[in-house]
């Protein structure tokens, strides 16, 4: 196993899957330091450089692709490796756009433990590299977009089946597909609250 130089820091908004992750790699050894969001991150990241960081990407506040965008642009935090996890955005294009910011790898949600450990003691083997010049400001807003347009329409048809779904069920199985539902419609409410933040900055770059 490498002992990096630093901590790992996981970057997480459910508290379960954290927790799990955190347990995960203190058992084999490693320093960990955790957050609930993009914005929790840098203030950490300010206080201690981690040596790899392990981030979801919907998360509320600033998700995981704003994070790696703000990372990417700051000389003294630009090179260090992320690797994303999702179980949101798994498209191709979804991944595209995460290497396009400079994750070293993408991991779907849930975690295969076994797959998860090798690939941490991967990127900390290879070390930090040189990471892809960040992204220009239009660009990055302009995928982005794209990306939560995308899984907007994605959330919106899985919110309208299980709506159908509803009301075809007896009273013992509604609780939880009314729990996904539940579910579904806060993802909704994200994204369309970062949509909605990536327009206007658009706005905001056309009218510079």
């Amino acid at each position: 196993m490498t002992i990096p130089q630093g901590p790992i820091l996981v970057v997480e908004d459910m508290p379960q899957i954290r927790g799990l992750l955190e347990v995960t790699l203190r058992f084999e050894g490693y320093p960990v330091a955790a957050a609930s969001n993009g914005e929790e991150a840098l203030e950490l990241i300010a206080q201690d450089i981690p040596a790899l960081i392990i981030t979801d990407i919907l998360m509320p506040k600033m998700d995981g692709f704003a994070l790696v965008y703000n990372l990417r642009k700051n000389p003294e935090t630009r090179n260090i490796p992320v690797v994303f996890l999702s179980a949101t955005y798994v498209t191709k294009e979804d991944k595209d756009f995460a290497l396009s910011l400079g994750a070293v790898r993408f991991l779907e949600k849930p975690i295969d433990t076994a797959d998860f450990l090798l690939t941490i003691g991967e990127v900390l083997a290879t070390g930090p590299g040189t990471m892809p010049l960040p992204l220009g400001e239009k660009e990055f807003f302009t995928g982005y977009r794209k990306r939560l347009e995308n899984k907007l329409r994605q959330k919106n048809q899985q919110i309208n089946r299980t709506d159908r779904l509803l009301e075809t069920l007896d009273e013992k199985q509604k609780p939880s597909f009314e729990a996904l539902l539940t579910e579904a419609n806060q993802h909704r409410t994200q994204i369309l609250n970062e949509l909605e933040e990536i327009i206007q900055n658009l706005k905001r770059i056309e009218e510079q």
